[in-house]
């Protein structure tokens, strides 16, 4: 028996040892793991403290990018009244032909007027005149604002403000200015935090989104037009196609896979060290692309221009002020007597199939029709959509375009009448080119960027 007990305690006694190797292997990769993710975590909020610069973020643009914005313009849209206007980017595409019918194009969540490149051009080809936005928070439109705050109060306030001065003048320059000076630059900091301008990424909703589109269907002399509303559009005009459909702005509606939800997944991008990878690194937001939105479309322009100025956090604003819950069958009541159409993916998956019969349901008066592209098809099948759209556009009867023309102010009026009588001919030439301006309604907030403008040598609206 005391020879089986030996042997027993000297199987039972090497168990301890193989447990302590087994756990060995756990540890290190937990600590590596850990490590790593510090690791990436520094980088992460280092890269933030980093001064946004709109010039370095244009200059690292691809030459498409850079070319589509030479070929547009801005417009000043003023969405408050105590803030300064919005910058809103606009490119037309015109057919050869006189056209007779204005289109426009309202992009969803995470697009830009870039991505409908090829659509806005098979529809001119068609004879029709389009005109594609960036909504504020997208594209070259703005995506921050300036607010006015008076002073700071409390410890997050103090803290508040040493990001946001970090942010806009680096991690060192109170150490340069006490270099240079030999002084910590005390005045200078309590002049600035006593009255200063907060840089806020934009939150619009869907009242300020009807006014940024009315105000450029007017500035642009376009009414009545006929709407093109893709992905979330139609969440976030839903009130103004309502409402200005009986006002003969809106000569008819086209709904291209409007679903309730945007395709892109923008919760995402709120999920920290998650939206620094999808927006870092081009594979992976390709990726997220084309398993949510389309399989066939140029995923990394889209990507530049979410992660430059501010793209990212306006996103995320708006996507959380889109009006998700408004009833689409009591919308679509409102608007029997507006032509409308809706294009539906027959290809993307057989639950997104399901939501076009319901949407199809919803709206019994609209035109259905399905195509071949996913749910941001305006690349892959643009010429298909182009078709479609065109014809159902021409179909209807001719709008008739309205002119306003607007009256010149009376002090203007008064300087005109008086180079006149003066019998000052190059007066007189000018006078007649101020007149020129006004044909169209808003034409002084127009302006056209270029590359001078966009390098930030030229004197352009962006001032990059």
């Amino acid at each position: 028996m005391a020879i089986i007990t030996e042997e027993a305690e000297a199987e039972i006694a090497p168990r301890p040892n193989n447990s302590n190797s087994s756990s060995s292997p756990f540890s290190v990769w937990f600590y590596v793991t850990l490590s790593v993710s510090l690791l990436a975590l520094f980088f992460v909020f280092i890269s933030s403290l980093s001064p946004q610069d709109p010039k370095t973020w244009f200059l690292t643009l691809p030459t498409p990018l850079r070319q589509h914005y030479s070929k547009g313009r801005t417009i000043k849209v003023q969405t408050h009244p105590n803030q300064t206007p919005l910058q809103l980017f606009t490119i037309q595409e015109a057919p050869t032909s006189t056209w007779s019918e204005n289109v426009v194009i309202v992009h969803g969540l995470g697009l830009s007027s870039y991505s409908y490149t090829q659509l806005a051009k098979s529809l001119a080809a068609k004879g029709l005149h389009v005109t594609s936005i960036d909504l504020p928070g997208h594209g070259f439109s703005d995506k921050s604002v300036h607010v006015s705050v008076q002073g700071v109060s409390g410890f997050w306030g103090r803290l508040s403000y040493v990001y946001s001065e970090i942010q806009e003048k680096g991690l060192f320059w109170a150490f340069d200015q006490m270099v240079e000076t030999g002084q910590v630059p005390y005045q200078q900091i309590l002049a600035r935090m006593s009255q200063r301008k907060l840089k806020k990424p934009v939150d619009l909703g869907a009242q300020e989104m009807a006014k940024v589109l009315e105000e450029l269907i007017h500035s642009m002399g376009l009414a009545p037009v006929h709407l093109l509303l893709h992905d979330s559009a139609l969440a976030f005009t839903a009130n103004f196609v309502s409402e200005r459909a009986n006002a003969h702005l809106v000569r008819s509606v086209t709904l291209i896979d409007t679903g309730v939800v945007g395709a892109f997944p923008v919760g995402i991008l709120e999920l920290p060290v998650a939206r620094e990878i999808v927006l870092g690194v081009s594979f992976v937001f390709a990726k997220v692309v084309a398993l949510c939105c389309s399989k066939r479309i140029g995923a990394d322009e889209l990507r530049l221009l979410l992660k430059g100025r501010d793209g990212r956090r306006a996103l995320v604003n708006v996507g959380k002020r889109v009006n998700s819950s408004f009833d689409l069958a009591e919308w679509g009541e409102g608007l029997k007597d507006v032509p409308m159409q809706l294009l539906w993916s027959a290809a993307w998956s057989q639950e997104w199939t399901r939501e076009g019969e319901r949407v199809a349901s919803a709206l019994p008066h609209a035109t259905f029709l399905r195509h071949s592209g996913g749910r941001w098809p305006q690349e892959d099948v643009a010429v298909e959509l182009a078709e479609k759209i065109s014809q159902f556009v021409l179909s209807l009867p001719k709008s008739v375009r309205k002119v306003e023309q607007e009256s010149i102010p009376e002090h203007i009026q008064k300087m005109f009448d008086e180079a006149k009588d003066n019998g000052q001919d190059h007066h007189h030439h000018h006078s007649h080119g101020h007149g020129d301006g006004h044909d169209q309604y808003g034409d002084a907030h127009i302006h056209a960027p270029n590359y001078m403008d966009a390098y930030g040598l030229g004197h352009g609206a962006h001032g990059w």
